[in-house]
C-alpha cells in the first residue's frame, strides 16, 4: 500500500505503534490474572495455617506447676509419627532417669534417637504410654514451663542476628550485667560450653555481630554459642542432640567436665555418634529399630550389648587407622 502510493507511511508507522500498545495492554492483563490467581492461592494456604489448630495444648495442664527437677521416666512409650502408619518408630521404651544423671545415648542413624529425646519439651507426644519429667506427667506442665526446665540444643543450630551478648541472651532474657560480673550467668556460661575462648579473640568480644544464621562463625563456634545459650537457662534438663558433632574431642570433653561440675542438679541427655563422648556417662542407652537394645555403663554395655561392642570396635579400628 505505500509502494503503491495508496497509504502514507505515517499510517503504517502509527499502525505499528497502536498494534504494540494493545499488544502490551493484553500482555498486563494477563500477568495480572496469573498474579491474582496466584494470589488467591497463597492466600487460602495463609488462612488454613493461620486457623490450623495444634495437636499438642495445654487443656490437662495445671498452670501452677513447675518443673522441680531432673528426674525423667518414659512407662511403656510408643510413637509413630502418621497415625495411620502399621510401623513404630519408637516401640515399648521404658526408661528411668534419676535427676542429676549423665545419659549417653548410642544408636545408628533412623534408630529413633532425637526422636526419643523430643518427647520430653512435647515437640511431639507420645502415641502410648507415659513421658515424665520431675515426677508429673508432660501433658500436666504448660508448654511454657516445660519447656522453661528443659533446654534443647540441635545438631543443626540457629543463631540470629545480632551480636553474641543478644543471642545468648535469648536463652534467658532477664540475664543483667550485675549478673554477669558474679560469673554466675553468661559469662560462666560460655567458660562452661569453651566458647569464651574463641569470642575473646574477636574485634568486639560479645559485642561483636552475628550474622543471619551465623555465618560469619564456624559450625563448631556456632555449636557452642548454643551450648552456652542453653546453660545460661539453668534447666533441669539438658538435651544435647549431637551438638559437638563439629568439635575435637578435646573441646566435646572440657564441655561435658564443665557441665557434670556446673550443672550437678541437671539431668544432661546426650545423644553421640562418637562413644569417647559418652564413655563417662552414668547410664548408656542403646537403640536399634527404635527399641532399647541396652542400657548401662561403658563396661557393662562392652561385656553384654553386642551393637555397642561393634561400634566400639569399629571407632577403635578407624582411630588406629587415623592414628
Amino acid at each position: 500500500y505505500v509502494v503503491g502510493g495508496s497509504m502514507l507511511s505515517g499510517d503504517l508507522i502509527a499502525f505499528f505503534t497502536y498494534a504494540s500498545e494493545i499488544l502490551m495492554s493484553l500482555m498486563m492483563v494477563a500477568m495480572v490474572m496469573m498474579v491474582l490467581t496466584r494470589s488467591i492461592a497463597c492466600g487460602k494456604r495463609i488462612v488454613e495455617v493461620l486457623e490450623e489448630q495444634p495437636e499438642i495444648t495445654d487443656s490437662a495442664a495445671d498452670p501452677a506447676l513447675t518443673v522441680e527437677n531432673g528426674d525423667v521416666d518414659f512407662d511403656h512409650v510408643y510413637f509413630k509419627y502418621h497415625k495411620d502408619s502399621d510401623a513404630w518408630n519408637l516401640e515399648d521404651v521404658c526408661l528411668h532417669i534419676d535427676s542429676g544423671m549423665t545419659v549417653g545415648i548410642l544408636g545408628g542413624t533412623g534408630s529413633a534417637k532425637s526422636t526419643l529425646v523430643s518427647l520430653i519439651p512435647r515437640l511431639y507426644e507420645a502415641t502410648e504410654g507415659v513421658v515424665s519429667v520431675g515426677g508429673h506427667d508432660v501433658r500436666e506442665y504448660t508448654m511454657e514451663a516445660l519447656r522453661q526446665g528443659c533446654a534443647m540444643v540441635l545438631q543443626k543450630n540457629t543463631l540470629f542476628s545480632g551480636t553474641i551478648r543478644e543471642n545468648l541472651r535469648w536463652g534467658r532474657e532477664d540475664a543483667t550485667d550485675a549478673e554477669m560480673e558474679e560469673a554466675e550467668q553468661l559469662w560462666e556460661a560460655c567458660r562452661m560450653a569453651c566458647a569464651d575462648e574463641f569470642i575473646s579473640r574477636m574485634p568486639d568480644g560479645y559485642d561483636t555481630h552475628i550474622e543471619q544464621g551465623g555465618a560469619n562463625v564456624s559450625g563448631g563456634q556456632k555449636q557452642r554459642l548454643c551450648i552456652a545459650r542453653a546453660i545460661l537457662r539453668r534447666p533441669r534438663v539438658l538435651i544435647l542432640d549431637d551438638s559437638t558433632s563439629a568439635v575435637d574431642t578435646a573441646t566435646d570433653a572440657r564441655i561435658r567436665a564443665a557441665l557434670r561440675q556446673a550443672l550437678p542438679g541437671s539431668t544432661k541427655l546426650i545423644i553421640a555418634q562418637r562413644i569417647s563422648s559418652v564413655m563417662d556417662a552414668d547410664l548408656i542407652v542403646v537403640l536399634d529399630d527404635g527399641k532399647i537394645s541396652g542400657a548401662g555403663t561403658h563396661d557393662r554395655l562392652m561385656a553384654t550389648n553386642r551393637i555397642y561392642q561393634e561400634v566400639y570396635k569399629s571407632q577403635q579400628e578407624g582411630a588406629t587407622i587415623d592414628g
